[in-house]
């Protein structure tokens, strides 16, 4: 997975395109080019033999050879510059090619791929582009670590998640108002909405066993010192409504977007389908369990 950074400081996971559907773009790629470049070429002869003014053979093969790069060159420049990063061979693969950011590819991001293209197709043959795709994390090649780029999948099997909204749990007003959310970061935010959504599929033990684990570590960043027999995933639902009442939106974003890659807080599993997503009904909090003397959320027993 390749992740990009939003503006919102939001980590957003994207599957990067592996060597062999990028192969099969480029050769998509290449057939439409040598067939322009084949028509061009025959036009220009057409019209050296028709005009009768008997140039060196030099000045046809020069003007060949430009003919030549200009389309092989100009062809995947001006198509990701006006297509969004897309050429026709990457549409039909669903590839799309962007910045390190995120954000779509200019014309010197698409010059500079397709000037490095020459030594990465041409001139090795594929050779470094396989060679430079194999050792790099993301799979790019010379061109994409040059520009700055990476070449992602577009396509997906699921639909677009959607923003879900959290609701107090009635009876819990008094409860929630108690819980300070100005602690609670975007990627502890995104473990708790993970582990909401996914809270019904669970086993009852395994529910339990993680919304306490993943309590813990959430109300020591908020300050928040729960009372005797306080429910962990109540705590968890409440500090979700207050995260959203007081301000953090709760973006749609491709599947695992929301994951971390630098809190601490345990692993959740991903949210269930985004059509799941639209109304988010309040999970049955889990039974009150005896908890420690300290208030922490204790296992029962």
């Amino acid at each position: 997975m390749s992740g990009v950074v939003t503006p919102e400081a939001v980590r957003l996971e994207f599957e990067a395109a592996g060597i062999g559907t990028r192969a099969i773009a480029l050769f998509l790629d290449l057939l439409l080019q040598a067939l322009v470049a084949g028509v061009l070429l025959f036009g220009l002869g057409l019209v050296m033999e028709g005009t009768g003014l008997g140039l060196p053979d030099w000045v046809g093969v020069t003007l060949a050879l430009l003919l030549a790069f200009a389309v092989f060159w100009g062809y995947p420049v001006a198509f990701e510059t006006l297509w969004r990063g897309r050429t026709l061979g990457k549409a039909a693969m669903g590839l799309r090619v962007v910045t390190r950011e995120g954000a779509p590819v200019g014309f010197r991001h698409a010059a500079i791929r397709a000037a490095l293209g020459l030594v990465d197709f041409y001139l090795a043959v594929g050779g470094v582009a396989v060679v430079s795709a194999l050792v790099t994390r993301e799979h790019q090649r010379l061109g994409d670590l040059v520009a700055g780029t990476l070449v992602l999948h577009q396509r997906t099997g699921a639909r677009p998640a959607v923003p879900v909204q959290f609701g107090v749990p009635s009876g819990a007003e008094s409860y929630a108002a108690t819980i300070d959310p100005a602690g609670l970061g975007v990627d502890d935010y995104a473990a708790v909405r993970g582990f909401l959504l996914r809270a019904g599929e669970l086993a009852p033990d395994v529910r339990e066993d993680l919304a306490r684990r993943l309590a813990r570590p959430i109300a020591a960043r908020v300050g928040h010192r729960p009372p005797p027999g306080m429910s962990p995933e109540l705590f968890l639902r409440c500090a979700a409504a207050r995260y959203q009442q007081r301000g953090g939106r709760d973006a749609p974003t491709p599947p695992a977007a929301e994951r971390s890659s630098s809190s601490s807080t345990p692993p959740v599993p991903p949210p269930a389908s985004a059509g799941q997503e639209v109304q988010a009904s309040s999970p049955t909090p889990t039974p009150k369990s005896p908890e420690s003397p300290g208030g922490e959320f204790a296992p029962p027993g």
